[in-house]
């Protein structure tokens, strides 16, 4: 999309060029004539000559402004088209901080070449993201939940053709776009049936009783190609992905794709970016994880993020942890009662106090302790981390158990919708929770009528009551990179909007993660002055309030900031951000020169807060 507005911008800029050169060839005669006639007149004294300093430095000062805002209108003018090209085809899917070739020159290996690296990919050359030869927009939800273009992902012909791989249940249709299968092939009776052996396994009746349980959110460790997701969310679950970065055959990006929430991460030798006693249950189904690696510490890292009372769920047939630990099969109903360990996996869930709720085929169940005090009585093998975790981010894993002193060691069957008391406890004023809430209750018809080409028209104009809102389903990947409690999230919830929100709680800030959490949400915490763990293209909407205020006082760059803004968008994908006048001026400016449309906005209440909504091309190569 391509705007007349866009158009007049070079005539806008060489007009005020053509001022800014008038005024400095004015001044500059003028200084010149006061100088000129100082020294004619023999008046130049000593008490001149001490003024004189003064007088040529407030000359140079205006001379080298006159020379930057030159400058600034060149790059904005003549070159605005040209200023930042096209980024190199082997970034096309390529994601900083995960550069495998880079972290093993570094001297990483052992596996943690494979973990996120950031300090070795710090200085990337600026560049426009580049979608592949034969990128399509994404079909809108639900249609693209279930179909994908191929051209949109990265997938060998052998990952399509190989019949042991976790691909051969997708399907090529016209020979341009990708079905998915409701079967997962998990299970032989596909996911819903999956879905609901594990609610058996735990007690209940079917899967529709998981909010019964206290299960809200789900942590789903390498999850193939998203459909366990997908079917939870249908249940009104939250269910994130998270899986390893892949060069090709990328289980995150698939997720992505369909609109499913998903998140780069692995066990390797850090913590996951989430405080502790953050998921109602953590899923592994054929994940490729061998859990009593390291001396147990990978599912010390399960036990961190896992709430009192909630399940990891484990189904991995012939994998190495499987038939060393629980291979015998003892039965299938709950609470069966166990024979002696015989193997470091099975020796570290008791340790770890966990219960062995139950076994079926090649799933099996164990569910943690709401007694905090179970840890202390085995502390000889692992012992009590000192103090919390607080913000946990990417920290080295370690060798103890947190969380048992926790505040918010709420066993998940307890759990309930927030009141005054559990908000209280997460040290959040009722009064401000509910102002905010309503605030973007109020805020969110506004924001979602601004998603309208009419603001980049020739006669650009607030869309009014008459204007006709967009779908509901015109997007679905939405990220909130400066969370606060998640109230953008609430509120698009409660007006049914069929969008999922990645919550960001930068780093820094107060972190409010375990509320969005605990209000059964996504969320994360990152560091903003670093690229975010996810693949090119992979959001249709970013929403940033007051995030280049914290970005400047960390002292961290807003170019680069953009530039990944860029970099995570999809093409004609969205970006409205809210702050400072000052701010969102420079926030404009570069954004200009990547091309995008975009229009500041006054809220209209006085204040010096502005709204820079954007949308962001579909270039082509």
């Amino acid at each position: 999309m391509r705007s007349s507005w866009h158009s007049k911008l070079p005539f806008v800029f060489s007009q005020r060029l053509r001022n800014n050169w008038l005024l400095l060839c004015v001044l500059s005669f003028f200084v010149l004539f006061v100088l000129s006639r100082s020294y004619s007149s023999g008046e130049f004294d000593s008490t001149a000559a001490s003024a004189r300093p003064n007088i040529y430095s407030s000359y140079r000062r205006l001379k080298e402004q006159a020379v930057n805002d030159y400058l600034e209108l060149k790059d904005l003018g003549a070159n605005h088209v040209n200023d930042y090209g096209l980024c190199g085809k082997e970034r096309e899917n390529g994601v900083p901080c995960y550069n495998v070739s880079a972290n093993l020159l570094a001297g990483f290996k052992d596996g943690e070449e494979f973990d996120r690296h950031c300090e070795v990919s710090r200085n990337q050359q600026h560049c426009v993201a580049r979608a592949p030869k034969d990128y399509k927009v994404p079909l809108t939800w639900p249609g693209g939940r279930d179909v994908i273009w191929s051209g949109n992902v990265k997938l060998s012909k052998d990952q399509f053709l190989s019949s042991g791989s976790k691909m051969k249940r997708l399907m090529l249709l016209e020979e341009n776009q990708i079905a998915f299968h409701s079967n997962d092939g998990m299970t032989a009776d596909g996911v819903k049936d999956y879905s609901h052996q594990i609610a058996k396994l735990i007690g209940l009746g079917s899967d529709k009783e998981f909010h019964q349980a206290g299960v809200r959110n789900v942590l789903d460790i390498g999850c193939g190609f998203g459909s366990f997701g997908a079917h939870l969310l249908s249940l009104k679950l939250m269910a994130v992905c998270m899986a390893a970065y892949e060069l090709t055959g990328s289980q995150v990006q698939l997720a992505l794709e369909r609109g499913l929430p998903a998140l780069i991460g692995n066990f390797i030798s850090r913590q996951l970016p989430f405080p502790s006693l953050s998921y109602d249950m953590v899923h592994c189904a054929q994940c490729s994880i061998f859990w009593d690696d390291k001396d147990g510490m990978f599912l010390i890292e399960v036990d961190r993020v896992l709430k009192p009372g909630g399940y990891f769920v484990l189904t991995s047939p012939g994998s190495r942890q499987q038939g060393s630990s629980v291979g015998t099969k003892r039965g299938s109903e709950k609470g069966t009662k166990r024979g002696s360990f015989s193997s470091p996996f099975e020796e570290f869930t008791q340790k770890l106090c966990w219960n062995l709720l139950s076994e079926q085929e090649e799933t099996f169940i164990w569910q943690k302790t709401t007694d905090s005090h179970c840890y202390a009585s085995r502390k000889d093998t692992f012992p009590l981390c000192n103090g919390e975790d607080g913000q946990s981010y990417y920290r080295p894993l370690v060798k103890c158990i947190s969380g048992t002193t926790s505040k918010h060691w709420i066993p998940i069957q307890n759990s309930s919708s927030l009141n005054s008391v559990e908000l209280q406890i997460h040290g959040i004023n009722p009064q401000d929770f509910s102002q905010d809430l309503e605030f973007w209750r109020s805020s969110l018809r506004n924001y979602w009528s601004l998603l309208s080409p009419v603001i980049f028209s020739d006669h650009p104009k607030r869309p009014g009551d008459d204007d006709p809102l967009p779908p509901y389903n015109m997007i679905r990947n939405v990220m909130d990179m400066s969370a606060n409690y998640g109230s953008l999230n609430a509120a698009l919830m409660e007006a049914k909007y069929s969008v999922w929100v990645m919550n960001v709680v930068p780093m820094g800030e107060r972190n409010t993660l375990p509320l969005i959490l605990d209000q059964g949400f996504a969320g994360v915490l990152h560091n903003w002055c670093e690229s975010f763990p996810t693949y090119p293209r992979t959001y249709d909407m970013l929403h940033a309030k007051g995030l280049l205020s914290q970005i400047a006082s960390a002292r961290c760059s807003i170019v680069d900031l953009i530039f990944e803004m860029d970099r995570i968008l999809r093409p004609e994908g969205w970006v409205i951000i809210s702050d400072k006048i000052d701010l969102i001026e420079k926030a404009r400016s570069l954004i200009a020169r990547l091309q995008w449309e975009a229009r500041v906005i006054d809220a209209g209440n006085g204040s010096d807060q502005r709204l820079l909504v954007c949308q962001k091309p579909f270039l082509r190569k």
